[in-house]
């Protein structure tokens, strides 16, 4: 079989999860954010392992996402979404009993003109510029919206994977000077907010990317691992090249696997001559330049030829290749493509944290 593995451990995802949810306040909600497809990972089994584990409040960036995710879950779970009321999104706000995240006047009145009673939140900017409502247009629009009791205000860190950043206190002092005294559920932390300490917490905390076994949750346990299958190997001779142009040159005789992946399945472009492969503990470097769908590695030193190699695994998470390519653990994850074999694992750790 030609086609890569990426296995997911949801397990892993829901051992996560409860360890955020005794890092938060013992009074606070943990939600967990499943947007892009859980991370990439594939939302259908990703929600039902997090349900499983406890989490009963689910955020996604639009209502498209939150569809399947009710259809996923079924009746009960909350499900917000962070887009907020846009143009067009009536329909399925209502039928499947989303919760949008206005983050503006103008979502706020679509949203209480179409659909009065139905639940939704607020999004507060507190110096992120990003999405939510300013401090001005809040303080003009407060009293009204309050009175129709909101189920959650937020806002979002800019500057949490930074403990020591002075935005991160800049922008809890904002959001307590924006919503103390409210009487409504507040939220402000994600995973790196959990991680800054009870002061972050509020009535929600929202983790993602420490759900999926990235930064900056370093004590989270790793979910993924890609197995890319050998499809040849082949020896060269010193002066040789491998891959598009001449992306490697053998300062001596070689044995070369090529294996089954390339940038049509995320694997970027910069892993050439950067990262990588391993079979088992022993790393095997990339040579040459990966291209769409094949890569190329030195496997000169194995005693046995591989039958396959791992590019994400035990020696090599999402952070690791997130470093070789200049980026972070989100893209890595969330760009892995749909031709792998997605094969969803045990670790007979339920129940564990």
């Amino acid at each position: 079989m030609a086609t890569a593995t990426l296995t997911i451990d949801l397990d892993a995802i829901a051992a996560n999860w409860r360890a955020l949810d005794q890092m938060s306040n013992p009074a606070t909600q943990t939600a967990a954010v499943v947007k892009a497809d859980a991370y990439g990972l594939g939302a259908r089994r990703v929600v039902r392992a997090l349900a499983e584990a406890g989490a009963r409040r689910f955020f996604v960036a639009v209502a498209e996402e939150g569809a399947a995710v009710r259809q996923a879950l079924g009746p009960g779970p909350q499900i917000s979404v962070l887009s907020g009321h846009m143009a067009g999104d009536t329909e399925m706000i209502h039928d499947l009993d989303l919760t949008p995240m206005l983050n503006s006047v103008e979502q706020i009145t679509r949203h209480l003109d179409a659909l009065p009673g139905h639940p939704f939140g607020i999004q507060l900017d507190t110096g992120m510029n990003r999405l939510g409502l300013e401090a001005t247009e809040w303080e003009a629009v407060a009293v009204a919206v309050l009175e129709r009791r909101p189920e959650l205000v937020m806002s979002h860190l800019a500057c949490s994977d930074a403990p020591g950043h002075a935005m991160n206190a800049a922008q809890l002092t904002e959001f307590h000077a924006l919503t103390d005294g409210i009487g409504v559920p507040r939220s402000l932390a994600a995973t790196g907010g959990i991680l800054l300490g009870p002061d972050y917490h509020f009535e929600l905390t929202r983790p993602g990317i420490g759900l999926f076994g990235g930064r900056p949750h370093t004590e989270g346990r790793p979910v993924v691992s890609l197995s890319l299958p050998v499809i040849q190997i082949r020896e060269i001779a010193a002066g040789e090249v491998v891959g598009y142009s001449c992306g490697y040159t053998a300062g001596e005789p070689r044995l070369i696997a090529t294996v089954a992946a390339g940038y049509a399945d995320g694997l970027s472009l910069r892993y050439s001559n950067a990262a990588m492969l391993w079979d088992g503990e022993t790393p095997c470097p990339i040579v040459g330049r990966i291209s769409m769908d094949l890569i190329t590695a030195d496997v000169s030193h194995l005693r046995d030829l591989p039958q396959t190699l791992d590019i994400l695994g035990p020696m090599q998470g999402v952070d690791d290749l997130a470093d070789v390519a200049g980026t972070i653990g989100y893209e890595v994850l969330t760009t892995l493509g749909h031709r792998y074999g997605r094969r969803y694992a045990s670790t007979a750790i339920r129940g564990q944290t």
